[in-house]
This record gives C-alpha cells, structure tokens and sequence, in this order.
C-alpha cells in the first residue's frame, strides 16, 4: 500500500512537464518516480501525436503507468501495450472546410495529422519551428486535396490575432462540427466536437478506476482548461496563459523550475 494509492495525475507536455528547455527536468522525474512508487497513476495530456510524443517518452524516461491523452484530446494510447485504445477522426468535409478558411486567410498555414503521417499546406515559420521542435517526418503538400483522409486533427498556424480571427469563423460556421482551442498563442488545434483532454482525461480516470476527488490535472494554455474543469485542484505553472490564469487555476512554479514537481509536493502533503 503507497501513500498515493487511487490518486491520479495528468500532466500537459509541452512547457508544463517539458520545460522551455526541451527537457524533462531531474527534479520533475524524481518526483514523479516517488509519486509512481508510492502507488500514483500518473499520465500525460498532450497536444502531440503519437509519433511526436513517443520519441519523448522514452529519451526523457517519463514514468507513465496509464494510458496517454493524444492528439488535444483525439486519441487514448496505452504504450504499454502498444494499443490504441480510442481515437476520433475529423469530419470528411473537414479538407473542404479549410480550403474556405485557407482562402480567407491567405497567411494562415496548417499541418494534418493522418494516422502517423502528417503533412503541412502552406507552411509558414510557425509551421517550421513545431515541426523542428518535434523532430519528425513530413509532407509538404501543394493543394489540400492531396492531403489523405481521415485526420485525426489539424493544427493551424500563424501569429495570434490572425488565428483569433480563424477561431471566430469556424466556430461561428462550423461550431457543432469541431472544437478549436489553442494550444499556444501560435497553434490552433482542430479536433472533433466532443474530443479535448477534459473528455479523454475522465475516460482515463475511468479506466483507472479514479474517483474524481483525487484526480489532479497541471496544464498552462486553453486546451487545458476543459482537463483543469474536472481536476480536484487544478494547477497551471507560472508561465501558464492569462486565460487560465485568469480562469482560477492554483499557480505553481515555471516549467522550467519544476512545477509538476511541485504539484507532487503539494500532494504529498495532502495525502
């Protein structure tokens, strides 16, 4: 019996648990490993695909002993078993629609995520320094249409009040269809309506056998919130974004001083 046995922890990736360094801080892991060893579960949500995240699972040796929140929110895979457990695909109109938004907003760049392919229409210096950020092959593609269906989601790029503006028109015409959050102040992550980590993280309490009580969830942009509204005490790191500062999340540290770290901290003392 462990002091954390039936709590649960879900970490965001990118500038929460993985820090502005492109690291996974030693003061992170360790906490994590007691927290683990103590009977946690621990997770992460991320906005990252399968064939973006796993390269980072085993180079940062995260101890993850629950399955992974995909895709913004669009797929469960358990690396244990090497399964994917549950995934959700965009609507087929899906290229159709962006070929409307791509012709409203000629600067705006996106990248579709098909299977583990994924390819990129009008890339644009956002769209090149995710893509070097996470370190994986690509297509470049002249028209939409050559983009192979189905997607899993689309991430769309430019700089903020561009993507603002991109947002307000697929929501306001396609708003039933798809959910449109940003996972910073230059990605916009389309998925399927109904998909995001709030809806997946749940899932995967349930599958844990979690009471939500002790489900603790730490994230810092938008796409976060929808997991934070379902934690028992939801934590962001001080770089978080003003929406979810000013949504109510408990402040921790910056990623890049350990904030998961100290969420572990926080839970032990409570436990």
């Amino acid at each position: 019996m462990g002091k954390f046995d039936g709590v649960m922890l879900v970490s965001d990736y990118d500038d929460t648990l993985y820090s502005h360094k492109l690291e996974v801080s030693e003061k992170n892991r360790a906490a994590l490993v007691y927290f683990v060893k103590e009977g946690g579960v621990f997770t992460v949500a991320t906005g990252r695909a399968k064939t973006t995240f796993a390269p980072q699972l085993t180079r940062e040796r995260i101890p993850i002993n629950a399955p992974v929140i995909l895709s913004n929110g669009s797929a469960i895979y358990d690396f244990d078993r090497d399964e994917m457990l549950y995934q959700s695909l965009l609507p087929t109109d899906c290229a159709r629609h962006l070929e409307e938004v791509c012709a409203a907003f000629p600067q705006l760049g996106f990248e579709s995520y098909h299977g583990e392919d994924i390819c990129t229409f009008r890339p644009n210096q956002v769209t090149f320094d995710h893509l070097e950020r996470v370190n994986v092959p690509y297509q470049v593609v002249e028209r939409i249409s050559d983009m192979p269906l189905p997607w899993t989601k689309a991430i769309l790029q430019q700089q903020h009040p561009i993507l603002r503006e991109v947002q307000a028109m697929i929501l306001s015409r396609w708003g039933d269809l798809y959910e449109a959050i940003f996972s910073n102040r230059y990605l916009l992550e389309l998925t399927a309506k109904g998909n995001d980590k709030g809806v997946l993280t749940g899932r995967v309490a349930d599958m844990m056998g979690i009471d939500r009580k002790h489900l603790y969830c730490i994230g810092d942009n938008q796409n976060d919130i929808p997991m934070l509204a379902i934690s028992a005490i939801p934590f962001a790191p001080a770089n978080c974004a003003a929406e979810v500062r000013d949504w109510g999340a408990r402040i921790v540290s910056h990623c890049n001083d350990g904030a998961v770290a100290q969420v572990v901290g926080i839970l032990d003392g409570m436990y």
